[in-house]
């Protein structure tokens, strides 16, 4: 079973580098493997079919669902709209982000920041807003096709 596991792994490396060269600047966030990165380039299909980035997330399903009426606002799960595999990749990949082996970044920080303020639920909403800031991500790395920067924005100490 192990074998076949690596021999797919490897067809699907092959795949990427043979037919969709756009994935190798979302392999480069650690914690983004090939399958993840594969997954997402085919679900969304065309890079330029978001105007902005954000609304990625919004596609995938990683927003909270909303139900107002008058004063009344509860905190709702996600709405789950979208591919649900690649949901769930993304945040298999905001679980090693987060994670023990996890290496140190600008969104590692947020979500054990977002963690750390507690909650009976803080570390299974850290990981959704993780993926979906992660969607963000891998979109805006897609289109611009920039080489990733774990510490974008924040100035060198």
């Amino acid at each position: 079973m192990s074998e076949q596991i690596q021999i797919f792994d490897k067809e699907i490396e092959r795949m990427a580098d043979e037919t969709l060269p756009e994935t190798q600047p979302l392999v480069q966030v650690f914690g983004v493997g090939t399958l993840t990165a594969v997954t997402f380039v085919l679900t969304v299909g065309d890079k330029h079919r978001f105007s902005h980035s954000r609304d990625v997330g919004s596609y995938l399903g990683l927003r909270p669902r909303r139900d107002q009426s008058g004063n009344h606002d509860p905190q709702l799960g996600i709405t789950k709209a979208g591919n649900k595999y690649l949901r769930n990749l993304l945040v298999e990949c905001a679980n090693h982000i987060l994670g023990p082996f996890g290496r140190d970044s600008v969104l590692r920080r947020w979500g054990l920041h977002l963690i750390a303020r507690g909650g009976k639920n803080a570390r299974k909403k850290a990981l959704v807003a993780v993926a979906r800031k992660l969607a963000v991500l891998l979109h805006k790395l897609w289109v611009t096709q920039e080489p990733y920067s774990p510490f974008y924005g924040q100035v060198a100490a």
